[in-house]
Formats: C-alpha cells, structure tokens, sequence
C-alpha cells in the first residue's frame, strides 16, 4: 500500500498552485502530471490539514468514499468515519509530529470503518503520514478498502476452522513444539490424556509442563531419551510406546513439521492403546490359559487326575496292545475293590476318601515292577496289569497284605480292605474286555466270600454272577406277585418277664426252597426294590401283629430300615400314613437302622427320621459297635435304643469273663437315657450275664426262633419258658 504523498510531490503540486487559493482549477484538485499521477493513485488519498478539514482528495478516494470532489474538499475529514472512529484525529496528528521529532515521520498502518455517501460503512486499512505545506503540517491518508483480504481471510477462518476441528475431534493428544523447544500448539485431547491443569498451561511454562509429563511415567528417563535422540536428528521418524504408572498405555508417533522443506519442529501424537493392550494382554492370557488346558486335557485323556495313576483309556489301550503282541508273554489283569469305602465318605467325609484313594495308589504302585500298569477305573476301583510276570497270585497277596497296613486319616486310624480278582490270558483268545469282566467276577466273588482277598478267576464264578441275575429277576417277580412274607422274632425284657417286641424278618421262599435274607436282601437294595419290600413287610406286620399290639400300649414292633429306604422323600408320609389306615399307634413302632445311615450324604435321611420321632416313632440303632464311629458319637445320634451286635454277645461263653466293653456300652447308653438290646442270644450264660449288666432286652435263639403269624402264640410261650429258666439260673447263683 502507498503510505501518503511524497514531500517532493505535494512541493511539485504546491509549485504548479495545487494548493494556493489563487488558482483558478477547481478547489482539491491538482495541476498537471502531478494530478494525473495523484489521480491514478489505486489507494484513496486525503490531505487534511490541522484543523481537520480535507485539503485534497484523489478519484480513488472520490470512488471509494462516494463523493464528488467538491463534496470532499472543504469538509470535516470525520464525514468521512464511521461512528466510534471520529475522535482520534488530534491525537494521531501529535503522536506523527513528536515521534523521534521526525516531521515526515510514518505511523504504523491500522484497521478502522469508513462511512460511504449512502450511509453504508466498510472496513480499511489506513496508512498516515505528515506532510509540510505553507499553511503548516498536514496530514497525509492513504485509505485501501479490505473486501479482497475479508474473503481471503474468511476462507483462511473456515480453513483454520476445518483444521481445528478436525484436531479436537481426533482421539488422538496432539503436541506442537518448536524448533525452539518450546510448545506451539496443543489440542484439547492431549490436556485431557495427560491430565494437565489448565492453570498450568497458561502458565506457558514449558518446563513445568513437562515435569508433570515426566511425573505420570513408569519410566521418564525413557521418554527424555527418546526426545533427545528425535531433536538430534530433527527428520527423524518415530514410533514407541509408553507405559504409565496407574496402568494406562499410550503409543507415541513424532514426525517432523515442515515448512516446505525447512523443519520448523516436530508434531508429537499421543494415542491411548490401553483397552486394546488389556485386550491383547487378555488374548494371549487367554491363548496361555488354553494351551495349559489343552495340556492338562492331553494328561487326563490318559491319566486319572487324583491318584496320578493311568485311568481307564490309557489301561484299556495297553491291556489291548498286550493281547495283541507277537510274543506269548503272560497277561495278568488284578481288579480290586475296595471293601466298605462308601462308609469312610459317610463319616469321615469325601476328602478323607480322597486321602485314602490316593494312599491306595501309592501302595500299589509300590508293589508291581515300573513296567506294570496301575490304573484307577473309577470310584474306589482299581485295576493292574501284569505283562510277562510268572506269579500273579504273589502279586496279588502283595497287594492284599500292603493296604492292610493301616493308615490314619483325619485323625482316625483306618485299616483298608479290598476284594481282588484275577483273571490271566489262557489258551483261549478273548478280547480286553471279557478279561477285564471275568476279573470283575472273580473280585465280586472274592468279596461275597467274606471280603479282605483275592481270587482267581473259575468258570463256575460266571455261574455264580448268572445266578444273581437270575435272583434279581425271581425277586422282582416275587415282589410282584406279593410273595414275600414276614416271619417274627421275639425280644424279651428280663425285669419283666414277657415278651416286649416282635422284629419283623422277611422271608421269601422259592420253588419250595427258603431264600436267606442275607442273599436277597442286599440284591432288593442294589436293585431298588428295597422300598416297595419294606413297605409290603410293614402293611402285613400292621395287620398280622395288630391285635397282639392293641391289648398293650408297652408292646411294640421292630422293623429293619435301609438307607435306600430313607433317602424316599416319601418314606416318612407312607409308613405315618399306612399305620393310621391299620389303627398303628406310631408309638409301638420301632425303626431299626444301621449307624452308616446317619452320616449320608442325602439330607432326606435325617429329615425323614425327624418327622418320623416327631409323630411318636422310635429310632434303634442296630449293630452298635461295628461301625467306623467311636462309642463317644453315640450322643449326637438321634436315636432312642441301641441293639448290641451279636459279636459282642457271642464274647460270652461261660459268663464268668471280665468284658469291661459290654458294660461300658450298656452304661454309656443308658447315661444318655437310650434302652438297650442285645440280639443273637444262645445260651443262658449269655443271657444271665447280660441281665446282670442290667441290659433292658434281650433276642436270640435261646428265647425263639422267627415263627410266621401262625406261630406267634408258639413263640411267647417258648419266651416265656426260657425267661423263667433264666430267673431260676440267676436265683440259684
């Protein structure tokens, strides 16, 4: 932009008259060259003089301001300004005549609003300058409407605006920093990642800025490093991450800022990576988690995952490769079972069993040569293979004499017993599994010949396991057909002198011949017929002992209660439900059960007992002494009478012996009000000597044996002999 009028050229437009009154051009208009080159001037150009009247105006200023010449000169240079412009002439006018004393001193240029003829109002850019005449210092303005820079500057705004916003909406912090170090520029992102105060940013303090960068790193020396080596090498590239101490992970990205091919600083990007790097973190956490659960799948498919040992795949595999080996080795499969593990479980509880599995295994891996193969089938079942070994049935009394070694778990001390088959490779070929099933026969038959050994697989065992089957079948069939009956065993108490109780025994003859309890009883349980048998025995003993019964509330009646029975939701209400429909007083019914039923697994047993005491009926405990618990358990057993096994009755033989053990029983009993019977007496010694221990009831052959109902009668009277026999022993003593 042209500043003003030269000196020279307004003294040339004062020597050809431009400026004195005299002249006969029109007024404000110069001569000559001078006015054609004033006019040709692009910028609008006004001389005003002290007082701030216009002395000269050019035809851009004529053009811009709309008016004629005439109009101008002559005039209040204010006409020409916009409202709030107006007032700064006199000071202008003394700031150029005292800056540096400098008459043709130049101020800076500066914005202000012009005022058109037509009222309307632009934007300028004024530029000033004094200039000496004969009439005093005027001042010369040189005036340049801004319309082309507001469009440039309007798309530079909408530019500048596009890259702002494309900065603030990025997830990305953004840093500027000069080629100076110094910051340049941030966005909104980066403040918010880097929780930076907004006080401390405008601060404009670099140094402090970066202390708090360096205070939230897990690692600042890292970062400096990093800085350092980027502003050694000013075109360098560069890509890490960085990791924070409240856990957060962000990836830093810098390039160089250009301006055309000169680095003016270096752009800095900040991405916060952390939910993907825990993602990631969690992938491969993941990806590690399965490849150990591959791992462990891979050591399962073969192995039994609590004892260590090989389990059923793996055993099956190697017992198939034995018998299909080109050589004649011996094969030798030994199944073993442990004897009454299920009560270690009840009582002492599954990780007691557990301990013990374990143990088991540990002993019978010790007891085979390491190319043997120990495996554990499942439950308390165990198997091992023998390849190539010339003594099975060594092996087998190794094994049996090994876990008889007693243990202690829990505090308590456990002797393990087992039943054990074994079944060898023969001149017959037979496949892995019909060996493997006739050691199955072999261990059951071991184990229904008293337990605690082992035995060698015979054909006649086949027959022994087809005839069980064949006792299943018939018992359903008589369960069907209602053809088990109840036979009665009378209980007798000494201080009175008559029969107290009949227990109620099932009996079940077939094809003419009397099938002992102890064979069908345990099938009806392993086959679940046991519930719909009990049920049978009580409804015909309700009817058949019912008027015995009614003629004295003292009497009562016994029956055996299984824990198959009791684990029935229902067994409660059908026994209370079946005494009302036969007029049974609850009261006169005995249920015996076996101390493994307490400590079942099942909470319906309990719960059935306690409905069942609640309504009148009392609870037995039969056996007493033969299980795993201790004498002391006896109080937290709900329970109203013990019976003492026969074992310890049969301790007796000609009742002058010292058995401190059947008078702890008895008195410990009776201190926690329970009655107490003995069962399976045979003599009278047995009889005399628990009568002085002052045992409450007594049953066994020695009084009757079980009589049907039409024996009944037959049964008291054989009683109440032997009672009196009894009392007449006891008075001649």
């Amino acid at each position: 932009m042209v500043r003003g009028w030269t000196l020279n050229e307004f003294l040339a437009v004062s020597r050809n008259g431009g400026m004195t009154a005299a002249s006969p051009r029109p007024e404000g208009e110069p001569a000559g060259s001078s006015a054609a080159l004033f006019d040709a001037l692009p910028d609008a150009v006004l001389v005003v003089a002290g007082d701030g009247v216009i002395a000269q105006a050019n035809a851009a200023a004529e053009r811009l301001f709309g008016y004629g010449r005439p109009q101008l000169v002559g005039q209040d240079h204010r006409m020409l300004l916009a409202e709030g412009y107006r007032s700064g002439f006199d000071r202008l006018f003394a700031s150029l005549r005292t800056e540096n004393g400098d008459s043709a001193a130049a101020q800076t240029p500066f914005e202000s609003y012009g005022l058109r003829s037509d009222g309307t109002e632009f934007h300028g850019e004024v530029a000033c300058s004094l200039l000496d005449s004969d009439g005093g210092p005027c001042l010369v303005a040189s005036v340049r409407p801004t319309f082309h820079r507001q469009e440039a500057d309007a798309e530079l705004r909408e530019a500048m605006s596009l890259l702002s916003a494309t900065l603030e909406s990025t997830a990305d912090g953004i840093l500027v920093v000069g080629i100076d170090g110094n910051i340049a520029g941030i966005n909104e992102q980066f403040t918010k990642m880097w929780g930076i105060p907004r006080e401390l940013m405008a601060t404009g303090d670099d140094a402090a800025v970066m202390n708090h960068v360096l205070g939230l790193l897990s690692h600042p020396e890292s970062f400096v490093d990093k800085v350092n080596e980027l502003y050694a090498h000013p075109a360098a590239e560069s890509h890490d991450i960085l990791e924070f101490r409240d856990g957060r992970t962000f990836e830093r990205y810098s390039r160089p800022q250009r301006v055309g091919n000169v680095v003016v600083g270096r752009v800095w990007s900040f991405r916060d990576v952390t939910p993907r790097r825990r993602a990631q973190e969690q992938a491969r956490q993941a990806m590690a988690d399965l490849a150990e659960q591959a791992e462990q799948l891979r050591a399962m498919a073969f192995q039994d995952p609590l004892t260590g040992l090989a389990n059923r795949k793996l055993f099956h595999d190697q017992l198939s490769e034995a018998l299909h080996g080109g050589g004649r080795a011996a094969v030798d499969v030994l199944l073993l079972d442990l004897d009454d593990f299920k009560e270690v479980n009840d009582i002492l509880g599954h990780a007691a069993g557990d301990q013990m599995l374990v143990e088991v295994a540990r002993r019978l891996r010790a007891c085979v040569r390491p190319d043997d193969t120990v495996a554990r089938l499942g439950g308390d079942e165990f198997v091992v293979l023998l390849t190539g070994a010339t003594d099975a049935e060594s092996v087998a009394e190794r094994i049996v004499q090994s876990l008889n070694v007693p243990v202690w778990i829990e505090g308590s001390m456990l002797r393990p017993s087992l039943s054990l088959g074994i079944a060898s490779l023969c001149e017959d070929a037979v496949a892995a599994s019909e060996l493997l099933r006739r050691a199955d026969v072999a261990m059951y038959a071991a184990k229904a010949a008293g337990k605690n050994r082992y035995m060698r697989f015979q054909p006649a065992m086949m027959t022994a396991l087809v005839q069980r089957t064949d006792m299943e079948a018939g018992l359903r069939l008589a369960v069907d057909n209602d053809q088990i009956s109840v036979s009665y065993q009378p209980v007798v108490s000494p201080r009175l002198g008559e029969v107290i109780q009949f227990e109620a025994l099932a009996r079940w003859e077939r094809d003419g011949r009397n099938v002992p309890p102890s064979q069908f009883i345990p099938t009806a349980e392993r086959s679940g017929l046991i519930s719909v048998v009990g049920l049978q025995m009580m409804r015909e003993s309700f009817i058949q002992l019912g008027p015995w019964l009614s003629t004295d509330a003292g009497r009562s009646l016994a029956v055996n209660v299984s824990g198959v029975q009791l684990r029935d939701c229902d067994f409660a209400g059908s026994v209370l439900g079946m005494a009302g429909s036969h007029g049974m007083d609850p009261r006169q019914l005995v249920l015996e059960v076996t101390e493994s039923v307490f400590f079942d697994a099942d909470e319906h047993v309990i719960s059935q007992l306690a409905s069942l005491r609640s309504a009148g009926v009392r609870v037995a405990l039969d056996d007493f002494g033969t299980g795993y618990s201790s004498l002391g358990r006896l109080q937290d057993l709900p329970v109203d009478a013990v019976k003492i096994d026969q074992s310890f009755v049969s301790m007796v033989r000609t009742g002058a012996e010292k058995l401190p053990i059947l008078s702890s029983m008895i008195n410990m009993a009776h201190s926690l009000g329970l009655g107490v019977t003995a069962e399976g007496i045979e003599t009278s010694a047995q009889a005399a000597y628990l009568t002085d221990l002052q045992c409450d009831a007594l049953q066994g052959y020695l009084f009757s044996v079980p009589e049907s109902e039409a024996g009944l009668e037959q049964a008291i009277s054989r009683s109440t002999a032997a009672l009196e026999a009894l009392e007449g022993l006891r008075l001649r003593r």
